[in-house]
């Protein structure tokens, strides 16, 4: 996997685990996406970018999908009002759910068939709700 100089220098700097998981995000939100991952403020690594405007008139560009390795979890970002997940989230594993932000430990407390499924469904309702 290739990888821009400042994301793997970013890498570099976390523990082995950490590493290992990111790197298994990584290849997977390049898949699924089709995009490459790029290193933005805070740690965030995302993939693809996508206009959304809301009804009360609030707007702006982010990622399709996303993920940033933090000390004690990962913050995987999902589509707003992921509330259309329950389904997977209960087949995933030891996790916690926020309004648009999946927290997970470490992989090796999810179940991978139902996170590539969930970040799937993530970009399905991002491209219905937001379409370029």
């Amino acid at each position: 996997m290739s990888l821009n100089p400042d994301l793997s220098n970013f890498l570099d700097t976390l523990e082995s685990e950490k590493r290992t998981d990111s790197l298994a995000l990584i290849d997977l939100m390049q898949r699924l996406t089709g995009e490459p991952a790029s290193l933005s403020g805070g740690g965030m690594i995302g993939f693809g970018r996508y206009h959304y405007r809301y009804e009360s008139g609030h707007e702006g560009d982010t990622s399709l999908l996303a993920f940033a390795p933090r000390k004690d979890k990962f913050s995987i970002y999902l589509a707003p009002g992921a509330d259309s997940f329950v389904e997977l989230l209960a087949q995933l594993g030891k996790h916690k759910m926020g309004k648009g932000c999946l927290y997970v430990k470490k992989l090796a407390d999810v179940n991978l068939s139902v996170l590539e499924a969930l970040c799937q469904q993530s970009i399905d309702v991002i491209r219905e709700r937001f379409p370029q």
